[in-house]
């Protein structure tokens, strides 16, 4: 599976997640709830920028040499980016998920978020 339809599989189990490919920067999808991005990527998904809590981004551009803080500001507000290799394992697309769903409770309204952390919570 190719890593455009590994991050789609995984938006998709989001509540009212939808993608929107943006033509201003050469219809490069972004991954958005209720107007609000919490993905952006290149058209292949190898490239992706997404948000984390400020203490968890520090935390993984410090342990994770692949994963830089994002340009234009944004990295001082939690959002990393970082390159994903088509074909990359297992590991590396459960950590990618977990990212995923984390960006998506930071930017949707609460009623969403919380139907996806206490999913998470559930064993």
């Amino acid at each position: 599976m190719m890593n455009m339809e590994r991050l789609e599989a995984i938006v998709a189990r989001l509540p009212e997640a939808e993608r929107v490919d943006i033509a201003e920067w050469g219809d490069h999808p972004t991954f958005r709830v209720h107007g609000k991005n919490f993905v952006f990527c290149d058209q292949t998904a190898t490239e992706l920028s997404l948000k984390l809590s400020k203490e968890e981004a520090a935390a993984v551009v410090a342990t994770d040499p692949a994963v830089n803080p994002t340009g234009y500001g944004l990295g001082r507000h939690g959002w990393i980016a970082f390159s994903l290799e088509e074909g990359a394992g297992d590991e590396r697309w459960a950590q990618v998920e977990e990212w995923v769903r984390t960006s998506y409770t930071l930017v949707a309204p609460k009623r969403l978020a919380k139907m996806v952390l206490e999913e998470d919570a559930d064993p």
